[in-house]
């Protein structure tokens, strides 16, 4: 039985969650509730997943709906450009990173100091980005060098 109270339902306000289509709701959801610690709330229809003050809500692709006629739902293909991704805040990178690792996560890199923060990425099962973060010189003033391209 699931506690209502763990479901992205909010009595006054909002809540932001973060749908993801995936290929394999299941293994999505192993990722999601092993790496971070996420506590399932809901398994299949969507599949629910707590993770600290936030849910990722898991379900497979689709065509158009009524309340959405033009849009079809896919997860990403291998090479496919980004435009969006989870960005996940943490207060010790590397007991994150050795953590993650030892459950499996495969990060791109190792944590690169950035002057503002400390990040590393690495994807899920279906190919989406995440991002890790620390925040350490952004607490003192410090900020990361503009991107050459940036306006």
């Amino acid at each position: 039985m699931t506690d209502h109270d763990d479901l992205p339902a909010p009595r006054v306000g909002l809540v932001i969650t973060h749908f993801l289509t995936v290929r394999d709701v299941a293994v999505s959801r192993e990722f999601y509730a092993g790496i971070f610690g996420g506590q399932v709330v809901l398994a299949e229809n969507p599949a629910i997943v707590r993770i600290a003050n936030s849910w990722i809500i898991l379900n497979p692709g689709g065509g158009p709906t009524p309340d959405k006629p033009d849009v079809v739902l896919t997860p990403p293909r291998p090479g496919d450009p980004v435009s969006a991704f989870l960005n996940v805040r943490v207060a010790d990178i590397a007991a994150f990173y050795a953590d993650a690792r030892a459950k499996g996560a495969e990060f791109l890199t190792e944590p690169i100091d950035r002057k503002a923060e400390l990040r590393c990425y690495l994807r899920d099962p279906d190919g989406y980005l995440i991002e890790i973060g620390q925040a350490t010189g952004m607490l003192h003033g410090v900020f990361a060098d503009r991107s050459p391209t940036a306006d």
